[in-house]
């Protein structure tokens, strides 16, 4: 960035127009602050990937300045992508010891964890960073451990509100610092980054203490096994749960390699309450009375190799569900998701359980993290900011946020709706937008990270849609002169009435070849391409698809 030592700039790498991998960052002179590192899981269409982080080209380019990474809360979509980022940019990341719990068992996974420099910090904390100095305050939200945050810079206070929503009567008595967000909005706020997500929902963000009524209630009137999936980072979620086991003597099998995890962090960090002997192993399910017996699993998005999505097709060893258990999904499905968590639920119907599902009111089962429209009202009136960036959600919701913003006073054309990698830039507290910087999205595909580009995805649609022909030719090395006839193989292409096709590709291959070979063309790039030209312009001719076709040589 060609900028003046003494303007402010706030961008994001990713939380615009999108929900996930969240990443946003402060920048002033000579020191860049980044806010929250996360992921989001990739849709149908982008085959084989499995997770999307920012690309952080620009952070790279500018490391020198990179002083730390602060994080909010740890949701995967604001951690995620931490063990990728730390492998390019060993820099400090600053946490709280819930989150930092979460993020050491990815960094453990990706064998990061000895090398990082993980500092714990807590709503109390003052951090200075270069001419920056940074202070705390608690909101609350659907994880334990969750934080805004004010910095102050020589051009006036930034703040980042984190994921939040206003709950009076918290089931972990996390109740957000209302004082201290009024005494910052008093010192002045001159930008506010605040999150969107629930900016369409009218009213306040229901209490989660509904959750764990409606939790009772169904564990009464449960008459052999219950099944509940949520997240495993909703620790207050999994604490109701084992109050309701308790209540109702019942003994608690974990399912999920994240939820075990989870659960183990929140247990040994004191932020999960289990009483001794309630937990059981998985193998000791099916040994005991069924109303004697509660299960909580992962699986609440319709993930496909989750415990839910396992047991909901019987595909979970050990365990089964059967006729009369009570299914509960004590999670709403992320926009996306609700396709996938239908298709459990038709499985789980189909095994004659009972199933309890459908997001807020319709089931009592779960309530928002994030704030609605009253919530977001109540941090602007709070804040009072001068200038408004919408985060962490897609257009609708930040253009909604803008809308909110104006009803409690900000002034018209003081908000920006942007995209990753648009600057704001702020100079004698004058705000204005008018440049961008690189960002964009890396793929991770197994342990690949960043080399799944436009070209492999655009290869993968096609075979996925179309197939592929592999036309096979034995050559003579002398003179390239081919042997025997081609060999055409059909994969994903067609099965019936292929042998007819196979004998017009074989045709017109060898003609192809041929040809070349009388006008004193040949060279094997040049037969690969005619070759490919030719083949795909019959295949759609004949068949409207258009396979992938892959020529292969072998020279004898």
């Amino acid at each position: 960035m060609s900028t003046s030592e003494n303007i402010l700039s706030i961008f994001a790498l990713g939380g615009l127009h999108e929900i996930g991998k969240n990443m946003y960052a402060i920048e002033y002179s000579n020191d860049i602050v980044i806010i929250d590192c996360g992921n989001k899981f990739a849709d149908e269409s982008l085959l084989g990937v499995d997770l999307i982080i920012p690309d952080y080209a620009y952070f790279v380019e500018n490391k020198d300045k990179v002083r730390a990474l602060i994080v909010t809360h740890g949701h995967e979509d604001h951690i995620g992508g931490i063990p990728f980022f730390l492998k390019t940019l060993n820099v400090p990341v600053y946490a709280t010891r819930f989150t930092l719990g979460l993020i050491e068992l990815k960094l453990k996974e990706h064998k990061l964890l000895r090398e990082s420099e993980l500092i714990e910090i807590n709503s109390n904390s003052n951090l200075t960073i270069g001419e920056m100095t940074v202070n705390f305050f608690k909101v609350n939200h659907s994880i334990p451990d969750c934080l805004g945050m004010v910095l102050r810079t020589p051009q006036g206070n930034v703040v980042h509100t984190g994921d939040f929503k206003f709950d009076l009567t918290p089931a972990n008595n996390e109740h957000s610092d209302i004082l201290k967000m009024a005494e910052i909005g008093k010192e002045g706020v001159l930008l506010l980054l605040s999150e969107s997500t629930n900016a369409e929902r009218p009213g306040w963000t229901p209490s989660e203490q509904m959750v764990g009524e409606h939790l009772d209630a169904a564990f009464m009137k449960a008459e052999r096994k219950i099944i509940i999936s949520t997240f495993a980072s909703n620790i207050s979620r999994v604490q109701q749960v084992v109050d309701a086991a308790q209540k109702m003597g019942r003994k608690l099998a974990l399912l999920g390699r994240s939820m075990v995890n989870v659960v183990a962090v929140a247990m040994e960090r004191g932020y999960l309450t289990v009483p001794d002997g309630i937990l059981i192993e998985p193998h000791e399910i099916n040994k005991m009375d069924p109303e004697k017996v509660a299960i909580l699993c992962t699986g609440s998005q319709g993930e496909q190799m989750a415990a839910l999505s396992r047991l909901s097709t019987g595909d979970f060893r050990g365990v089964d569900i059967l006729s009369g258990d009570t299914v509960i999904f004590a999670a709403g499905p992320i926009p996306g998701n609700e396709k996938n968590v239908t298709s459990i639920v038709d499985n789980l119907f189909a095994l004659e359980a009972k199933v309890i599902y459908g997001s807020g009111s319709s089931s009592g089962m779960h309530v928002s993290g994030h704030g609605y429209q009253e919530d977001i009202k109540l941090m602007l009136t709070l804040m009072k900011p001068t200038y408004l960036i919408p985060i962490h959600g897609e257009y609708r919701m930040l253009h909604h946020h803008r809308m909110l913003a104006e009803s409690v006073g900000v002034e018209q054309g003081n908000t920006f709706i942007m995209n990753n990698g648009d600057v704001v830039d702020i100079e004698d507290s004058i705000a204005r937008q008018t440049r961008k910087i690189a960002a964009g999205n890396t793929y991770v595909d197994g342990g690949d990270v960043g080399n799944v580009g436009e070209f492999v995805l655009r290869d993968r649609k096609q075979l996925s849609e179309d197939g592929m022909l592999m036309i096979i030719l034995t050559l003579n090395k002398a003179d390239g002169k081919i042997i025997s006839e081609p060999e055409t193989i059909s994969r994903g292409f067609l099965d019936r009435d292929f042998a007819e096709l196979r004998k017009d590709i074989n045709r017109i291959t060898l003609k192809t070849v041929n040809e070349l070979h009388e006008a004193n063309k040949y060279n094997r790039n040049g037969m690969k391409k005619q070759i490919k030209k030719a083949i795909r312009q019959y295949a759609y001719s004949q068949t409207k698809k258009k396979p992938m076709i892959v020529p292969i040589f072998i020279e004898i």
